[in-house]
């Protein structure tokens, strides 16, 4: 895995796809789609916000919001609902024992989120859940890491706005910083590893911007050891820019220090064994899940998702990349996805 450094590697600002409706009857088979009675649009009606620091008294470009007391009662009776949608049922007899900490909304990117925190009050534990305006990149790069990566993923959509769990785990850069130098060779090497796994994974599937904000280090003690998985957390560059480039981690600035720890840990042959690894790994799941993928993709292929020049950019950056001439006659993203996934396919799964 080459370092290298590229400027502006993304647009300036990605527009908002609209959820048309084959992607509405395909969420509503799979039970994505809910009737929540709290939107997005809902949440801005705050009041007032403070600035929300984090531990080192830093701004997180989070504020705290406020609602008037006339909305705050229902605001809080809707979002434990969504709650528990998301992570039960959906009945009532739970949501007594839920209560709703705090309503953050973000400031900074194009998105714009509000973050939930839920406490239960039994035991005082306690997560988060987002409520953002519904995209259609997002949403096909939601479910898209549901079915083929190796991270299961809870979200719901409602007319125009997009419930999502919270994925835990320690933002990359924040890793990077404070985490990277202090881990044994052992560790180290495991990240690696994990690394050229997450790198390829976005490559194949066009999973774009991941920056090291946009993913998280999760850690899990084993019996002698720390192991460690990377996961995205960020789903709105979903097969929206040309560049190739873009959809390869390891080309951003802000991770070239886990680029060279991949440099300091592994060898060619290792980064190219754990890569077939992960194609091998994808082109399983495909067939695992191919009644499911096969109605997303069709989905897909009939919806727009990024500009003309874009298109033709990517089509000749995959053609150079892999010399399948298929690429020549894709007409949309979805299309351009479904090539690459059958690419991998018929390539990494001649042993199932």
């Amino acid at each position: 895995m080459n370092e290298v450094q590229e400027d502006k590697l993304l647009s300036k600002k990605k527009p908002a796809f609209p959820v048309h409706q084959k992607l509405r009857d395909y969420l509503k088979k799979y039970n994505r789609d809910s009737d929540i009675s709290v939107s997005y649009d809902d949440l801005l009606r705050f009041q007032g916000a403070i600035t929300v620091y984090d531990r080192n008294e830093e701004d997180t470009l989070w504020v705290r919001c406020y609602y008037a007391d006339h909305e705050r009662e229902n605001i809080d009776k809707d979002l434990r609902h969504i709650y528990d949608v998301l992570h039960s049922d959906g009945r009532s007899n739970t949501m007594d024992f839920l209560n709703v900490d705090a309503v953050d909304y973000c400031t900074f990117g194009n998105t714009k989120p509000f973050r939930i925190k839920v406490r239960n009050i039994l035991n005082d534990a306690f997560t988060y859940f987002y409520v953002k305006r519904a995209d259609a990149s997002r949403v096909y790069g939601l479910e898209l890491e549901h079915l083929l990566s190796p991270h299961r993923i809870n979200f719901l959509v409602h007319d125009d706005t997009l419930i999502e769990e919270h994925i835990a785990g320690i933002p990359g850069d924040e890793f990077i910083d404070n985490y990277l130098e202090e881990c044994d060779h052992q560790e180290r090497t495991q990240i690696a590893k994990e690394f050229v796994k997450f790198n390829e994974r976005c490559l194949i599937r066009l999973l774009g911007d991941m920056r090291a904000y946009n993913y998280v280090i999760i850690p899990t003690h084993d019996f002698d050891r720390v192991s460690y998985a990377i996961r995205a957390i960020d789903f709105d560059q979903q097969s929206y820019e040309g560049r190739l480039k873009v959809y390869r981690p390891q080309f951003f600035k802000e991770n070239v220090p886990m680029v060279m720890n991949v440099a300091d840990c592994l060898k060619n042959e290792s980064i190219e064994q754990y890569k077939k690894e992960e194609r091998a790994l994808i082109a399983k799941r495909l067939i695992n899940t191919q009644n499911r993928y096969k109605a997303l993709i069709k989905c897909m292929r009939a919806d727009h998702l990024t500009t003309n020049e874009k298109l033709k950019e990517l089509k000749r950056d995959l053609l150079d990349f892999t010399g399948d001439i298929k690429f020549k006659t894709c007409r949309n993203m979805g299309s351009v996805l479904h090539t690459a996934l059958e690419f991998v396919r018929r390539n990494y799964s001649i042993e199932l």
